[in-house]
């Protein structure tokens, strides 16, 4: 494909807390996601079995011939209060790891937080922010010597959304709107990490964002002021502070604290940009009544209502497979942002598909979505990487072992490893687009 550079980063990710298992390891203290049974009864407590595994896990990342692997590290691993004394033999976990993958010519691209939020800390106190930021300036300098690029939060919309707003996720906590200031302070941890790491001589820093096309179910002006607010809600959020220094209009006045003073720190300079995408969200007007929406009981009183896009094919998850989603999205925050957006990452795109011998559907899936950034490049986009969810199949949050995102099935029994169709695809795809 043509449109890609030499330097173009083909990767995948993982994260913590979906692999690694060994809860009770080296000293590493509870996140608010142990003892969090899944919808198939399931736990993290194995996971994939990465932690006894991460060299064989190596391996196939080498196999698979990626420039980088994106994976998170555990903050209760490193500090298991949260804060406090640092537990220098969870961070030795990670300095093996990231050893390994030099020794295999694989950049190291960590994650600082994918969710697990140690159990002593809560997104709801501002002080959270500042311990953020501690745990950032211990691993930096245990790392900076080896990692050139850095993430500092994984998608703060589904934190704030799933796990205090809606209560699908840890902490659980349904508080709807009044969720608003938990995203503040994840947006605050982020900049202040950014200067941390900054400050400690990191290497390049991005954040991995949750975005999505928002379209709008109808022409009523009740559908197209729902669909706006939820664009407002699950996309300029999290971007305009970030990119820009300022909140929504409509949303500023929800946020906690010195907000200005908080909005400098918030908007520190970033290197890239990172995207995670996964589909479309068509909305429109709520309709009296309890609502859901993928399984996901809903609060009754929101003022948007999400509905099923149709003429598509739905992954196992049943969400909808739109390829051409990813170019809309990424032509629109270039043509938001302008030059406040930095060279952008697709820090997570993938599908969920159980059956381990027919793997056809995730191939369409990858190739069509790497079909769609190459559309982006071509239309302007600065897109520097791309990067599939996942390398194995894994524990999915609230769904357990029932949804398998991996290009390499996981035998949740044994842990024995077999890299799928998609594997060999990527292998190939990998091999054949770089010079």
């Amino acid at each position: 494909m043509s449109s890609f550079s030499p330097e173009f980063l083909w990767g995948v990710s993982t994260s913590a807390l979906q692999i690694e298992g060994a809860f009770d390891a080296d000293g590493r203290g509870p996140s608010v996601w142990d003892g969090h049974t899944a919808k198939d009864g399931s736990d993290a407590r194995v996971a994939t079995g990465h932690f006894e595994r991460y060299r064989e896990d190596v391996a196939l990342l080498a196999e698979l011939g990626v420039d980088a692997y994106r994976f998170s590290i555990s903050w209760p691993r490193v500090l298991p209060a949260g804060a406090g004394a640092v537990n220098q033999r969870g961070l030795d976990f990670y300095d093996r790891l990231v050893d390994e993958l030099a020794g295999r010519g694989i950049t190291p691209v960590p994650t600082l937080f994918h969710w697990d939020t140690p159990a002593s800390l809560s997104w709801q106190d501002r002080d959270t922010a500042d311990r953020f930021a501690e745990y950032a300036a211990v691993v930096a300098e245990r790392l900076k010597d080896r990692v050139p690029r850095w993430i500092t939060i994984n998608e703060p919309a589904e934190v704030t959304l799933l796990g205090h707003a809606i209560g699908e996720h840890a902490p659980g906590l349904r508080l709807v709107f009044d969720a608003l200031p938990v995203a503040h302070h994840l947006l605050l941890g982020h900049g202040k990490a950014v200067q941390a790491l900054r400050a400690a001589g990191a290497g390049q820093i991005g954040v991995a964002m949750s975005h999505t096309p928002v379209w709008t179910a109808s022409d009523t002006d009740e559908d197209r002021f729902a669909a706006d607010l939820y664009d407002t809600i699950m996309n300029r959020l999290f971007a305009d502070p970030v990119l820009t220094g300022r909140y929504p209009d409509t949303l500023a006045e929800a946020m906690p604290g010195p907000v200005e003073d908080d909005l400098t720190v918030i908007s520190s300079p970033l290197d890239w940009y990172g995207i995670n995408y996964y589909n479309p969200s068509l909305v429109g007007a709520p309709k009296p009544g309890e609502s859901s929406y993928a399984g996901i009981d809903l609060p009754a009183d929101l003022p948007f209502e999400l509905h099923d896009l149709q003429g598509y094919p739905h992954t196992d998850f049943d969400w909808p497979v739109v390829p051409d989603g990813l170019r809309e999205l990424l032509v629109a925050l270039r043509d938001r942002y302008t030059d406040r957006l930095p060279p952008v990452l697709i820090t997570e795109n993938g599908c969920s598909y159980a059956d381990p011998h027919d793997d056809t559907r995730r191939i369409e899936y990858l190739d069509g979505h790497i079909r769609a950034v190459q559309a982006a490049i071509d239309e302007g986009v600065d897109v520097r990487g791309y990067f599939v969810w996942s390398l194995l199949d894994n524990w999915e949050w609230a769904e357990g072992f029932r949804q398998r995102f991996g290009l390499v099935h996981v035998d949740y029994e044994t842990l024995k490893r077999t890299p799928k169709a998609s594997f060999t695809w990527y292998q190939n795809h990998i091999r054949t687009t770089k010079p």
